[in-house]
């Protein structure tokens, strides 16, 4: 089924799993989506990986993904805190997180995901920052206009019920303890707060 098919709404979290499915690495057993929503990335990702599971805190967010992936095999949710939910250590080939990450403690986070991978496995987090700098700010205000832009003309929209929670952590300070955590990883700044750390399990 064409990702389109699955894609009901568009929303800033959305425009970023086209980069993240082309992550999925080839032959992909299991896949994990750490604060997963409604399950729109999960449901994706089963067309890359044999079996799925998505993890989230919120009980409607987990109801609405259960109902909408109804009579799909290979994908499965779990109903609580990421830090403490009864997952498999070095069970996973790949791992992804949207837009959740920032509500958690962060450093636990990256270490359980880091945990959760097995060897030549493949990490995705996309993630909100806030501004700390003149520079931040500056690119902040740069790309508003053609954010505005591109929601309107996409009609952006959220699921009903989806928890918001904004950033505390700094850009710079995101930086340098995902590369203390994930050495080696992969750091990119998008627009809209967002950023983003890929990830290879040695």
């Amino acid at each position: 089924m064409p990702d389109s098919d699955l894609t009901p709404y568009w929303n800033t979290n959305v425009a970023r799993h086209p980069g993240i499915l082309r992550a999925v690495p080839e032959g992909c057993r299991d896949a994990l989506d750490v604060g997963c929503g409604d399950g729109l990335l999960a449901r994706k990702l089963a067309a890359r990986s044999e079996r799925v599971t998505g993890v989230d805190n919120s009980p409607e967010m987990i109801a609405s993904a259960r109902e909408q992936a109804a009579g799909r095999p290979g994908i499965d949710f779990v109903a609580g805190d990421f830090l403490t939910a009864d997952l498999p250590a070095a069970g996973y080939d790949f791992i992804c997180s949207v837009s959740a990450v920032h509500q958690m403690d962060f450093t636990p986070a990256l270490v359980r995901m880091r945990e959760l991978l097995r060897p030549g496995g493949v990490l995705v987090v996309v993630g909100l920052a806030r501004e700390a700098s003149v520079g931040d700010w500056a690119v902040m205000v740069a790309a508003a206009p053609v954010v505005r832009a591109a929601k309107v003309l996409r009609r952006a929209s959220f699921p009903t019920g989806m928890p918001f929670i904004s950033p505390h952590m700094s850009y710079g300070e995101i930086r340098a303890e995902a590369r203390r955590v994930l050495p080696g990883v992969r750091y990119h700044r998008h627009v809209l707060r967002r950023y983003s750390l890929t990830w290879h399990a040695p």
